[in-house]
């Protein structure tokens, strides 16, 4: 052995020190009754359990339908029902435990039972009751393993050892415990702090009563509180001194006082667009520069338009605040538009109105408030008399909507149900002097 590497000699003291441990269970009496005692142990845990599973989710169970925050949390307690074995009989053999100690004075091997069956809860837990994926993973690969480790005994080994070993880099020096504390710790708190935020989004949501503009700003303040104390607390953990972080805070004034003017300012202005409430996710609105379209998000840097076509277009929040912006549907202000027609010069303009106003007034998007429909002569065209119906409606005349177009077809009806002849460009041309001879 003493020409081998030294992890293969590592290895197999390991192994020596495994069948020592073996062979002294195995040649015990004291060993044997505890492998007695676990199998008994065992048994009337899985005797317990299926009289005990069945009782309480008839207990916990909510009727069909219910769908309250007290039936959420009783479905939410049974998913954790198949923990209830290897449970039960880690409680069993911790009882059985304390008789073999009082009377043998040792429980190793009772003790190895204990671990054992904890980590057939962390299996169970593992694969039959979490069902997000991050969290599947992060147990398949972090949390099963050091179960393991613990049941076998070498989890306090392994870190002790992850503890002794450092890594410097630069000043900084930290052990690579710190690192893999740091980097579950991170992820569990990051996670929570995801599903946090997507439940207190959902609940802010549901408030109705609120404006838009201000669920939207609640939304935020609640992403920026969440995470801020998910990072304030994965630095504690870690065992960073907080005080450290002034000098970070004071860098970052530096940037975004030179480097980062126009995303402080993008963000200063989201906020005060979101305080405002002028135009928040849902609105159709025109900025000065052009771009249209319905906001489908609202970020910190920049609000996302949708065309009628498809498109989304990233608009910096700074333009809202410095630009002229028109919003066509804020706090569901009705919208008016106009169709033009004309009609012939031999036409009796006086009954036109009327009987575009009662045509226009059938269609059901067409308001009576602020205005009914209201028909107006706009002047003498040359081929004809120009007429315009002006109309509201909820909405823009745009995408799905085709306002204009259902009141042409209506215009276009009523008039020839009336004999109204609508005109064709016509030109009168005179020859002076009469036709040429062949």
């Amino acid at each position: 052995m003493d020409g081998q590497p030294e992890i293969i000699q590592t290895a197999l003291a390991y192994f020596d020190q495994g069948w020592e441990l073996a062979k002294g269970w195995l040649l015990s009496p004291a060993a044997w009754s505890q492998f007695g005692l676990l199998i008994a142990a065992f048994l009337l845990a899985l005797v317990v359990s299926r009289k005990l599973v069945p009782a309480l989710k008839s207990l916990i169970e909510p009727p069909t339908g219910q769908d309250s925050y007290l039936a959420r949390a009783r479905r939410f307690v049974l998913i954790f029902l198949p923990l209830m074995l290897p449970l039960l009989a880690y409680f069993f053999t911790g009882i059985g435990e304390q008789v073999t100690r009082s009377i043998f004075g040792s429980g190793e091997v009772i003790a190895f039972g204990k671990r054992l069956f904890l980590f057939l809860a962390a299996r169970a837990l593992v694969r039959d009751i979490i069902k997000d994926s991050f969290l599947k993973l992060l147990g398949k690969y972090v949390l099963i393993p050091a179960m393991a480790l613990y049941a076998f005994g070498f989890l306090d080994d392994l870190a002790a050892y992850l503890n002794a070993t450092t890594v410097t880099m630069g000043n900084i020096s930290f052990s690579i415990m710190s690192l893999v504390r740091g980097i579950i710790a991170g992820s569990l708190l990051f996670w929570l702090g995801r599903w946090s935020n997507d439940q207190s989004a959902n609940l802010i949501s549901k408030q109705k009563e609120m404006r838009p503009a201000t669920r939207q700003l609640a939304i935020k303040a609640a992403e920026i509180t969440i995470f801020g104390f998910a990072f304030l607390m994965l630095m504690s953990i870690m065992g960073i001194n907080l005080s450290a972080l002034a000098v970070l805070g004071g860098a970052i004034g530096v940037g975004l006082g030179f480097g980062l003017q126009k995303i402080a300012s993008n963000f200063i202005s989201g906020v005060i667009l979101l305080l405002e409430g002028q135009a928040t996710v849902g609105d159709y609105i025109e900025l000065d520069g052009g771009e249209a379209g319905t906001i489908v998000k609202m970020m910190a840097r920049a609000t996302i338009l949708e065309t009628y076509d498809g498109r989304w277009i990233v608009v910096p929040n700074e333009d809202f605040i410095t630009t002229r912006v028109v919003n066509y549907s804020d706090s569901g202000s009705a919208n008016r538009y106009e169709a033009e027609f004309s009609v012939s010069y031999d036409t009796d303009i006086n009954k036109i109105p009327a009987i575009v106003e009662a045509a226009v007034a059938k269609n059901k998007d067409i308001l009576d408030k602020p205005y009914p429909p209201d028909c107006e002569l706009r002047g003498f065209g040359e081929s004809g008399i120009d007429f315009a119906v002006e109309f509201w409606v909820n909405g823009i005349d745009d995408g799905d909507n085709k306002y204009t177009s259902d009141v042409l077809f209506l215009i276009w009806n009523a008039l020839k149900e009336n004999n109204i002849e609508i005109p064709f460009p016509q030109r009168v041309v005179e020859i002076k002097g009469g036709f040429p001879n062949a």
